[in-house]
């Protein structure tokens, strides 16, 4: 498909001010270092201007401070690095292309497929799957008896959905994802065995989100783990059974949510970071990586480390910490001197 606009039209699309030739023609989006004269790239930060210098694409996205010059017709913006997101999105924008069911894709029994679906060789469809218009099934993946998926959603290779789980408008699953396998539930007798807790609940995903390769969301013990609309899960993160998170929340490589957790409302979870189980992370809460939390967090909480303090604190005990081998050292010297004042007065004294 063949995209061209001007730079004044590229700048109405994200709210911008046009610097230079507004007429110039751009038909792709390319970073600084390979960007021609028919691109659009971005600067996210003015204090590194002297990138531009030997620029040449037809217009780059600055912030609205910017007042360096360019070679390129700039459109300012509040925030360089979203405008670029929404300019590189138009521009590889196509239109969904239906290639229908393929022979060696297996289908179950009373399925409802929307009338524009694409469904990859060895893709499988349990009993009873229900698929909007324009989902794409990839290669190899697994969908379970009764699942709902929505439109314009896409299932890449090797994802297994489970049975009984709900997909929604616009979800992408990233290759080799996991959605509604068992929660890790077992009940321990007086000889130490382990007896598994029956799992029966399910997955919930709703529209607009995303998750990574290799993710794991447990379908809830009974009930239902719910993934909020527009929520983005990274690469290889464990999300436990009957686990709440709510719209637009970031969940960064490898965390892990213990059972019940609830998260609300934008909130971020740095990669490696995780929750101990029961626990509610209130709206907008940011929690550093590899940060261990062990309480509930009330609303705007920012914190880091293991357990999890609030970040001016954690920074803090972070930097005493760096200094240990130093303040040890300090501290024998000072025990050392005390010990030999000691000595001189038990001297004196005889």
């Amino acid at each position: 498909m063949n995209t061209a606009l001007t730079v004044a039209e590229l700048a109405v699309m994200v709210d911008g001010e046009v610097a230079g030739d507004g007429q110039v023609v751009i038909r792709g989006f390319a970073p600084l270092e390979t960007a021609g004269p028919e691109d659009v790239s971005f600067l996210a930060k003015g204090g590194k201007a002297d990138r531009l210098a030997d620029c040449r694409a037809g217009a780059v996205l600055v912030p609205l401070a910017f007042t360096a010059t360019c070679p390129a017709a700039l459109i300012r913006v509040g925030d360089p690095y979203l405008a670029s997101a929404i300019l590189h999105t138009f521009f590889l924008d196509r239109p969904f292309v239906a290639k229908g069911v393929h022979p060696r894709a297996w289908v179950g029994e009373e399925c409802r497929l929307g009338k524009a679906v694409t469904i990859a060789p060895l893709a499988v469809l349990g009993d009873r799957v229900s698929l909007g218009e324009r989902v794409t099934i990839e290669a190899g993946a697994v969908v379970g008896d009764d699942v709902q998926i929505g439109d314009d959603s896409t299932i890449h290779a090797n994802v297994t959905i489970y049975p009984g789980c709900t997909i929604g408008c616009r979800v992408r699953i990233h290759a080799g994802a996991v959605i509604g396998s068992d929660g890790y539930g077992y009940a321990t007798n007086q000889r130490g065995e382990h007896l598994k807790r029956p799992q029966t609940g399910t997955v919930q995903i709703d529209d607009d989100v995303e998750i990574g390769a290799g993710s794991c969301i447990d379908r809830g013990a009974y009930g239902v783990t719910r993934i909020g609309e527009g929520t983005k899960i990274d690469n290889l993160v464990q999300i436990g059974h009957n686990v709440q998170i709510g719209p637009h929340c970031l969940v960064v490589a490898q965390v892990g949510l213990a059972g019940s957790t609830r998260l609300g409302r934008n909130v971020v979870m740095g990669g490696q970071s995780a929750t101990a189980g029961h626990l509610t992370i209130g709206d907008q809460t940011m929690v550093a990586a590899r940060g261990g939390v062990h309480t509930d967090l009330a609303p705007k909480s920012m914190v880091g480390g293991a357990p999890a303090l609030p970040i001016r604190h954690w920074a803090k005990c972070s930097a005493v910490f760096a200094r240990l081998p130093e303040l040890q050292s300090m501290v024998r010297k000072h025990d050392k001197a005390l010990s030999g004042l000691g000595t001189q007065e038990n001297k004196e004294k005889k």
